[in-house]
């Protein structure tokens, strides 16, 4: 019989534990086991797993963050590949393996893949930079906690005649930034994508005040270059060597407050926009693809990643997966310039 081993990796996203739903639901269904693998590929790793049923994963639907925890260790850089994966594997009878994460989680499992291990990818991100798909579960609930902190933040820039820079989430690419910004009614989007010129987004705002709108929103993706005249912010590393961004609002704000002498003021959303509960679309998406991975697994599939194409879910192989970051397309962000000012 074959049985089923099921992981979350990397940052968390709202929708985690709809995938896993997804995945135990369908699972169950066709009589086949699942095994959770707890702390991302740490637990793959060190063999900490858990039986998981109907009964586990009841009530899960609407909570942000995983039931079975994450990591960011990885097989590749803190092990030897498959042979650190094997024990676990063999011990918990495990024959095939939905990952769920991101870009750097699916290289790591077309690694695996490649080395013999039947896997299945699921994308996570909130970034909704992965290629293949053309949508990934949490980034809808990523850009309405950005929506929702822009409607608040405009009426207290408004009152106070403050430019105000929001600085979401966004390490290589702006989705969330454009998306956010278009539906927040932001005044400037600052994206890693497109260059830009800080006088410009001066100019802009200068331009605003002496139309008499004494206010202005300046959304910037994390990723972004700093300003002219600005060193690079020296980049932090978490506990597994990654890169820690964050902060080049402040760089921003304090280049417009130079020019300007206008009062300007930063908001960092950070991890808020990936932490609560997913919404509706997200939790819909996030089953469709747990249950879809499920049946791909089944069915025999391998070294594949569940993706969204249209209406659709289809496979797409995880090497065209993990090929490149998807970035904002050029006419997206061209609809957003049309309101800049």
């Amino acid at each position: 019989m074959s049985v089923i081993g099921v992981l979350t990796a990397g940052g968390d996203c709202p929708g985690l534990n709809a995938v896993i739903r997804g995945v135990v639901g369908r699972a169950q269904q066709c009589e086949t086991p699942v095994v959770g693998i707890l702390d991302g590929w740490e637990g793959l790793m060190e063999n900490r797993t858990v039986l998981l049923d109907r009964d586990k994963v009841r009530g899960i639907l609407g909570r942000g963050g995983t039931i079975l925890g994450t990591s960011r260790m990885d097989p590749y850089v803190h092990g030897d590949g498959l042979a650190s994966c094997a024990s676990t594997l063999s011990r918990n009878g495990i024959d095939r393996v939905i990952v769920i994460g991101g870009d750097g989680t699916l290289r790591s499992a077309m690694a695996l893949a490649d080395e013999g291990l039947q896997i299945v990818g699921v994308p996570k991100t909130i970034d909704n930079d992965i290629c293949g798909t053309d949508i990934t579960f949490g980034f809808a609930t990523a850009v309405q906690i950005a929506t929702d902190a822009l409607d608040r933040l405009v009426t207290t820039a408004e009152a106070h005649n403050r430019v105000i820079v929001v600085e979401v989430m966004g390490r290589t690419r702006g989705w969330i930034a454009t998306h956010a910004g278009i539906a927040g009614g932001a005044d400037y989007i600052l994206i890693p994508e497109v260059a830009y010129d800080i006088d410009h987004v001066v100019e802009v705002i200068r331009s605003r005040h002496r139309s008499g709108h004494k206010y202005s929103i300046v959304v910037v993706a994390e990723g972004i270059d700093p300003p002219t005249g600005y060193e690079p912010l020296e980049k932090k590393k978490d506990a597994f060597g990654f890169d820690r961004l964050g902060g080049v609002g402040y760089q921003i704000a304090a280049a417009i407050e130079d020019r300007t002498h206008f009062e300007t003021r930063v908001s960092v959303l950070g991890h808020i926009q990936r932490g609560g509960t997913p919404v509706a679309s997200d939790r819909v998406l996030a089953t469709r693809l747990g249950v879809a991975a499920t049946d791909f697994a089944l069915s025999g599939l391998s070294n594949v990643m569940v993706a969204v194409r249209g209406t659709d879910i289809v496979t797409v192989p995880l090497a065209e997966a993990t090929s490149e970051i998807r970035g904002v397309p050029d006419d997206l962000y061209t609809t957003a310039k049309t309101f800049f000012g």
